[in-house]
């Protein structure tokens, strides 16, 4: 084994699972700074702890900027990941000066179908307002229109951005009796058929479907895509779903939909910024349910994640393939 002075230096930005961890101690290359706490590394911090560092292991709430990579100096191999979203990273400036990226793709598709279909059904069943009706007293006697909500069976449901995770959505959306499945985005899906998707244009999607699911990636054509014209085409009945990024909403916009009645309800996993100030105006209605970011939140999954962005970083340091290399 290699003395210390020829280890490589890793900085590792939070505490991750432990299946991460012990593959970097385990390679036997890399000396390993850990950040070591649940929250987010302060900017000076990250400034200090990536200087030298020949790689770095971060995640969505980094932002790596040519400030980092200045602060890591000519050393810096490879940036991995621990998430499937890379709009953190100054992508022009990682490729300009040479540096591998690795990240979290696949393995977290499964997670997040399964928690946006119970986001889903949590927001159109009224579950949560169900629970707090439970808790204060406010249920009574058996009521025919108390707390109705909207069902999936016969309806039609959009889907803006048929990649892996919406294609997974898809699938697991279609056995509850899912009539007409729409999907928008770049280009038509071969594996479409599967779920029996239509591929039409956004405003087609938005004017026709009952549930909106949204799974597109952040980009400058996404951003804000969900703005006041969006929720003005959608049915009254509708319910909106967001577990992409929250910056694809315009959440004032969102705000007016919903308190005006334009649509029925929403439910996001992401919003903008993260975490959502708790006197935020969507808070207050009863017709939107937020979540923490917790898409890829099971025990396996993340563990899975923490393992493969081990693997990536390995990978990076030592010039041999990383599992999930992202691509210029």
């Amino acid at each position: 084994m290699p003395s210390v002075g020829q280890l490589m230096k890793v900085f590792v930005t939070r505490r991750i699972p432990q299946e991460g961890m012990k593959l970097l101690s385990a390679a036997g290359v890399c000396e390993v700074s850990l950040w070591d706490s649940d929250e987010p590394v302060q900017r000076a911090d990250l400034l200090k702890g990536v200087q030298g560092a020949h790689g770095i292991l971060c995640l969505l709430s980094d932002k790596i900027d040519a400030e980092v990579l200045d602060a890591a100096g000519p050393n810096l191999k490879v940036i991995s990941t621990l998430s499937v979203g890379f709009d953190h990273m100054a992508m022009d400036e990682i490729k300009k000066r040479g540096i591998r990226v690795g990240y979290t793709p696949d393995v977290l598709t499964d997670a997040t179908a399964e928690l946006t279909v119970a986001l889903l059904l949590a927001t159109a069943r009224r579950l949560p307002e169900g629970v707090e009706e439970v808790k204060n007293g406010g249920w009574s006697s058996w009521k025919p229109l108390w707390l109705c909500g909207y069902g999936l069976s016969g309806s039609t449901v959009g889907v803006i951005g048929l990649g892996r995770i919406g294609m997974a959505i898809a699938r697991r959306l279609m056995p509850f009796g899912v009539k007409r499945l729409l999907y928008s985005g770049r280009t038509v899906k071969a594996d479409a058929a599967e779920v029996k998707g239509e591929f039409v244009p956004l405003d087609t999607l938005v004017s026709e479907s009952d549930f909106i699911v949204v799974s597109c990636s952040l980009t400058p054509e996404t951003q804000g895509l969900c703005d006041k014209a969006f929720f003005s085409k959608m049915k009254n009945t509708a319910v909106f779903v967001n577990s992409s990024r929250g910056a694809v909403v315009n959440q004032d916009d969102l705000y007016e939909a919903l308190t005006s009645g334009q649509i029925a309800a929403a439910g996001l996993d992401v919003t903008t910024p993260e975490p959502l100030p708790t006197d935020h105006p969507l808070l207050t209605l009863k017709n939107c349910v937020v979540l923490p970011h917790i898409g890829s939140a099971t025990y396996s999954t993340r563990g899975i994640m923490a393992a493969l962005s081990a693997k990536n970083l390995l990978g990076g340091l030592q010039g041999t393939d990383m599992p999930s290399e992202l691509t210029f």
